[in-house]
């Protein structure tokens, strides 16, 4: 029996309920109404007659999902080492705990050493000559995240040691590059060999803490040379880099943590095209990462389709201080948590975990000073912000390993499905109208209805 049609008979053997059966749990966002991420003691459904229908389709299976979550950078460590540690405890289990409250937050994205929201900038091969150069790589250090993200990670993972790592440099060590500058200038040839074993370190080190690398992508916003830190590196140069020197590097020492680029705009996606059409390197690279500061995320579809054996990832996108509640929520719901899966993504990664009432630390000379968290932390209290809502609308209930199903797409209502190991279903709509829409959900046998304020966001579990 084909695998797709015993998927099928197994979920409609476990559940097949009708319009009279069990009835689904609902969570909504509605911020007009100042209800955000809360479960509805029903479906919403009313005695209208629906208006419009999403069909799923269990037997239309895309991609398996590797999480949903946030960057911990340097300072979303330092503010949550400021609680104390009752406070910590409790808003790290509301983040990455499976309580009825919680919202399950599966997937960290980390800097390799500094990323802009650190108070200053430093690689973990750092040399008191300005002059110096360390090919063998004699001083390598984790340094500073031994302070702050280190205690951090291993106190989440202590909550849920299944939460799936991702790491992104932002820049290497100044002497390895053309400026000797944290920020911009581009890797010199004659370091690329020991800028791969830089990271093939890291990567050891942080294994010796117990801290899996499941994923690296080569370099945060390869086409940034202006944050700080930051690196200009052209795509034939990442091809190269990766084919000549990572690649090799990472199958002699034994490492299995995914190789991704790019890890930029979707206004660009001949970048990655670029780097995947090099010989060399292609068979080393995992896939290609996404943000969205520019472009459509349509995108992300020309790269499946050019390589459709790659995987994607979605990485990073930020909301800007002091934050929207109703336009923030609409728009990253339907661009990252629906359209970007819809895309192929893997992963939809928001940029960052926490920020204070201050937007610091960050680096001078290019640093984000308007980043908002997904929460903010002033002493123990803690302020949940848009992507707090955007994210749990996704983690909580989209288990790593789920597959996105097909699902219709009526006017106003986009949406994304997905069919969870368990057999459960979760369907995530929103509604793009200035009016309620009264919606009837069917998949296969099973049918509900159920309606959706202006503005607001769903998501239904089955």
């Amino acid at each position: 029996m084909p695998i797709r049609t015993t998927l099928l008979l197994c979920l409609l053997l476990a559940f097949g309920f009708s319009a009279k059966g069990q009835t689904p749990s609902f969570w909504l966002s509605d911020p007009k109404s100042g209800i955000l991420f809360q479960k509805q003691s029903s479906t919403s459904a009313t005695d209208e007659k629906p208006t419009e229908q999403i069909s799923l389709f269990t037997d239309s299976l895309y991609q398996s999902m590797d999480g949903f979550g946030f960057t911990l950078s340097q300072g979303s460590a330092s503010h949550l080492l400021s609680m104390s540690d009752s406070a910590r405890q409790s808003i790290l289990n509301e983040l990455f705990g499976s309580g009825e409250n919680d919202i399950r937050i599966s997937y960290l994205r980390l800097a390799v050493a500094a990323s802009d929201l650190n108070a200053f900038p430093f690689s973990y091969n750092d040399l008191k000559d300005p002059k110096g150069t360390d090919p063998t790589l004699s001083q390598f250090s984790l340094s500073y995240d031994t302070l702050d993200v280190l205690p951090i990670l291993k106190q989440i993972l202590a909550i849920n040691p299944k939460v799936t790592l991702m790491a992104s440099p932002w820049s290497p060590p100044t002497w390895m590059k053309d400026n000797r500058d944290t920020r911009g200038g581009s890797l010199l040839p004659e370091f690329e060999a020991s800028y791969a074993q830089y990271l093939v370190k890291y990567i050891q080190e942080m294994g010796k803490r117990g801290f899996t690398i499941d994923a690296l992508t080569i370099q945060n916003e390869p086409l940034h040379p202006g944050n700080n830190p930051s690196l200009l590196m052209l795509p034939e140069q990442q091809a190269r880099f990766i084919g000549q020197h990572l690649g090799p590097a990472f199958k002699q020492a034994g490492i299995k943590t995914k190789i991704i680029i790019y890890d930029h705009n979707a206004d660009r996606p001949d970048y990655p095209i670029t780097v995947l059409s090099d010989s060399l390197a292609n068979p080393f690279i995992d896939g290609s990462a996404f943000h969205l500061y520019g472009g459509q995320i349509e995108a992300l579809s020309e790269v499946h389709r050019a390589f459709p054996e790659k995987h994607l990832y979605f990485t990073e996108q930020w909301v800007g201080a002091p934050g929207n509640l109703e336009g923030d929520i609409a728009w990253h719901v339907k661009n990252l948590i629906i359209g970007a899966p819809r895309n192929w993504a893997k992963t939809v990664l928001e940029w960052n975990l926490s920020s204070n009432p201050d937007l610091s630390p960050h680096t001078d000379r290019g640093g984000c000073d308007r980043c908002l968290g997904a929460i903010t932390i002033d002493g123990d209290e803690v302020s949940r912000n848009p992507a707090y809502f955007v994210i749990a609308h996704a983690s909580k209930w989209v288990d790593p390993g789920s597959r996105r199903i097909g699902s219709t797409l009526p006017k106003d209502l986009p949406n994304v499905a997905f069919l969870r190991a368990d057999g459960k279903q979760v369907l995530i709509v929103q509604n793009e109208s200035k009016a309620t829409k009264q919606v009837e959900i069917r998949s296969g046998n099973q049918h509900f209805k159920t309606s959706l304020p202006a503005g607001a966001t769903g998501t239904w579990l089955w």
